[in-house]
């Protein structure tokens, strides 16, 4: 199985002045960045702040390509956005929706690509604790995120190869051939990582 990034970009040691940023503040980053695509209603500001980001994660030494990665699996469906949202809202708008969707994208991977992701679900347990007197669990909460950050690039690196397997047999325009082997390889993965959890006594509720 070959392994794949996923939407952000994987964390890159390093020791710049992105690496060095309290996590809170990475955290706000990445909040500002969302309720900032809901206020923003110029494209041109929108990509002043993609560039910006763009180069803060230059600066981190993560390198082109890592930022590439991070944004090439949305490029189709970015373009699809942009072309339905032109026809029916025109240029500017259109072109809004798509940056502010890269500059969430782009704040995100800054984050991932600067902190170990131990450190990230560390963070998500500290943040989520002020919630434990409501019920929220926030160790379950950081187990959660923890395991979908290690479920969506191994499935998406099953599809790929999936995808390239049934290319090589001329299969590639037979939805059979690429959904069913996915769908039972994601299965059978979420019961072994169902049966690892209940094994080390995790995922079960408390008495």
């Amino acid at each position: 199985m070959r392994g794949h990034g996923f939407l952000l970009a994987n964390y890159v040691p390093g020791n710049s002045l992105i690496h060095r940023t309290p996590l809170a503040l990475k955290f706000l980053l990445v909040f500002g960045c969302g309720l900032a695509s809901f206020i923003i209603v110029d494209w041109r500001i929108s990509l002043g702040m993609l560039g910006l980001l763009s180069g803060f994660f230059l600066l981190t030494g993560a390198g082109l390509k890592k930022l590439w990665g991070a944004i090439r699996p949305l490029t189709a469906v970015l373009l699809v956005i942009g072309l339905f949202q032109w026809w029916q809202l025109g240029a500017p708008t259109a072109a809004r929706i798509v940056l502010n969707i890269l500059v969430c994208v782009v704040a995100a991977s800054l984050l991932t690509a600067t902190t170990p992701v131990q450190k990230l679900l560390d963070g998500v347990v500290k943040a989520a604790t002020p919630f434990r007197r409501l019920g929220a669990d926030p160790e379950r909460f950081a187990l959660t995120i923890g395991i979908m950050l290690r479920s969506i690039p191994y499935i998406a690196g099953t599809f790929a190869d999936v995808r390239d397997s049934a290319r090589a047999r001329g299969l590639e325009r037979n939805p059979r051939a690429l959904i069913l082997p996915v769908f039972i390889t994601s299965v059978a993965f979420a019961r072994q990582t169902g049966e690892a959890l209940a094994a080390r006594g995790l995922g079960e509720p408390e008495d």
